[in-house]
């Protein structure tokens, strides 16, 4: 955590909506065949066949750093996140105390397109490029809408800033926040988050 503190430090100047339920086939048309970009988000876990092999314990170095697992995953570009529906938040952000416009698909659409069967039971353990990794409560996902940001104040958000990918909710329109202070209301939301893995509740 202290690492995690000193590293957004140095970057502040740089619900009740889905239904689970929702079938698998009607997100299946978002879900990419292939992956010509550069790789922003690796999904693993509970997911469908997925796109890529195991971890290259050669290549994803990065990943092996941060004890990253897997026998299959899921890859996205931006170009494969930007496919999706995009919803628009405007959260007051613990960093500079000002509301800013953040833009991307929405958590569970995204981990739709890989094949997961969302269940409200499940937890989603998302990493930042830091090193930080939380497990986000599938219910909290649906419920206060969280999204994978790809974009904030129309521009896209930037590596050594809070990107290139925030998984992040609007925190302002959540009764029990009131109380909290802004840096409470985004213990679950991992800036530069890269790897998602579901796992069963």
């Amino acid at each position: 955590m202290k690492k995690r503190e000193l590293l957004r430090f140095a970057v502040q100047g740089t619900a009740a909506g889905l239904a689970a339920g929702m079938s698998l086939q009607a997100h299946a048309q978002y879900a990419p065949a292939s992956v010509s970009g550069t790789v922003l988000l690796t999904v693993s876990g509970l997911i469908g066949p997925g796109n890529r092999g195991p971890i290259d314990p050669k290549l994803d170095v990065f990943m092996l750093r941060h004890q990253v697992k897997f026998q299959t995953a899921h890859a996205f570009d931006f170009a494969a996140l930007s496919a999706l529906p995009a919803k628009t938040i405007k959260p007051t952000l613990e960093y500079d105390a000002k509301p800013h416009t953040l833009k991307g698909p929405l958590l569970v659409d995204v981990l739709k397109a890989t094949g997961v069967k969302v269940d409200s039971l499940q937890t989603y353990l998302l990493r930042g490029i830091d090193g930080y990794a939380v497990g986000l409560p599938a219910q909290d996902a649906i419920d206060h809408q969280f999204i994978v940001a790809t974009h904030i104040d129309d521009a896209p958000l930037a590596i050594g800033g809070l990107g290139p990918l925030w998984v992040v909710y609007d925190a302002d329109r959540v009764p029990a926040n009131a109380s909290k202070t802004l840096k409470e209301r985004f213990t679950l939301c991992p800036w530069g988050t890269y790897h998602i893995e579901v796992q069963a509740g």
